[in-house]
């Protein structure tokens, strides 16, 4: 099972499921897991009778809330500690540094860091990676209206204290007012849509997933991408 990071103080819910459809649609069993305070999914994510943790299935990917590690949702699932979860890949809603440890992020196949550029976002973010001891490869993905390389810079001085390799790649998407209001339109319908959304966001979600299964071409992707937003 391939595990997938999302680590930040950042709202990532939406990101997340939707790298989870398309995921799903590739054919791979997908879970979401929000291990996170706040637990938005427990929100935002359909179920007809929420407990403190659970999983439901939605758009026909696995959401698991409340959890703080495998062996919690092994044993809500019925099975032993020896059992491997059925999921071809796990990806991982992170805002607390002991549930990075928990999971055993370190061994992570990627670990995404999510921010946009307040400074809550970044400061509180970044202090979840505090106290490693090992160094962790995080690739950036960047909330921003203006994508300045300023922005980078301070996120950069800010994270300098901190065990983190940054992978030479950034994945941006942008502060669109159009995208916002998508993402609110499917929340409100529960419905996870790509239609309207900008360029910009459909080619980044696109290069996380070229990224999460390595061996599929973003011509593909984009194909896929286009029969979801048909229907097909």
């Amino acid at each position: 099972m391939k595990k997938i990071g999302f680590v930040g103080s950042f709202d990532k819910t939406d990101l997340i499921i939707q790298i989870a459809k398309i995921l799903t649609v590739m054919g791979k069993k997908t879970v979401v897991i929000d291990s996170t305070i706040t637990q938005k999914a427990k929100y935002i994510v359909p179920v007809i009778n929420p407990t403190k943790t659970y999983v439901t299935e939605f758009e026909d990917f696995d959401v698991a809330v409340g959890f703080q590690d495998f062996e919690e949702i092994k044993y809500y699932l019925g099975l032993s500690e020896t059992d491997e979860l059925e999921y071809d890949i796990a990806l991982i809603d992170i805002d607390c540094s002991r549930v990075f440890e928990n999971f055993d992020m370190k061994d992570a196949d990627i670990n995404y860091f999510v921010t946009s550029f307040d400074l809550y976002s970044l400061k509180k973010g970044l202090e979840i990676l505090s106290g490693l001891k090992n160094t962790i490869h995080m690739v950036k993905v960047l909330y921003s209206k203006t994508m300045e390389q300023e922005e980078d810079d301070y996120l950069n001085f800010l994270s300098s204290e901190y065990s983190i390799s940054w992978d030479e790649i950034k994945i941006y998407f942008p502060f669109e007012l159009g995208d916002q209001s998508v993402i609110i339109e499917c929340q409100r319908v529960e419905k996870i849509k790509f239609k309207n959304l900008s360029n910009q966001y459909k080619e980044s979600l696109l290069f996380m997933v070229e990224q999460i299964l390595e061996n599929v071409s973003i011509g593909e992707l984009k194909r896929v991408m286009r029969n979801i937003e048909k229907g097909v």
